[in-house]
């Protein structure tokens, strides 16, 4: 993990650049799709929806929070990505979703800069990446 900061212009010039978010989505895509068969399953993505914690932390607390609700989210957030809602997640889907969603953080987080604690193999920080070496260049 490390603090990095940014703000909303990190992630839309990430986004903007179809490469360096072409290529990030496809390494993620393959990494999680275990059974390789060309799309996440329920379970396959689900591990990455743990794996981010979001709701089972709060400002890295660790929070009690009920399993069937939990379950609720993590439906829903499926259900957000399988755009035709035939159970399973394909490349294009991920990548539009994903898209979105750093498009939405993006415009939330606007253009004052804020210190954010990242994962190092997370979307996010790969798009720090990016940016400090556009600036270094």
């Amino acid at each position: 993990m490390s603090v990095e900061l940014l703000d909303g212009s990190t992630f839309l010039s990430f986004v903007e650049d179809e490469e360096a978010f072409n290529g990030l989505i496809h390494d993620r895509f393959s990494n999680l799709d275990a059974n390789h068969d060309g799309f996440l399953s329920y379970s396959e993505i689900l591990k990455e929806f743990q794996s981010l914690r979001v709701f089972e932390t709060h400002f890295g607390i660790d929070v009690k929070r009920d399993p069937d609700e939990l379950a609720h989210v993590y439906d829903s957030l499926f259900v957000k990505f399988d755009h035709d809602a035939n159970g399973a997640v394909d490349l294009e889907e991920f990548k539009m979703e994903t898209k979105r969603m750093m498009l939405a953080m993006a415009n939330g987080l606007g253009v004052l800069p804020v210190q954010m604690v990242l994962e190092e193999d997370s979307f996010l920080k790969k798009a720090v990446e990016r940016e400090a070496m556009k600036m270094n260049a």
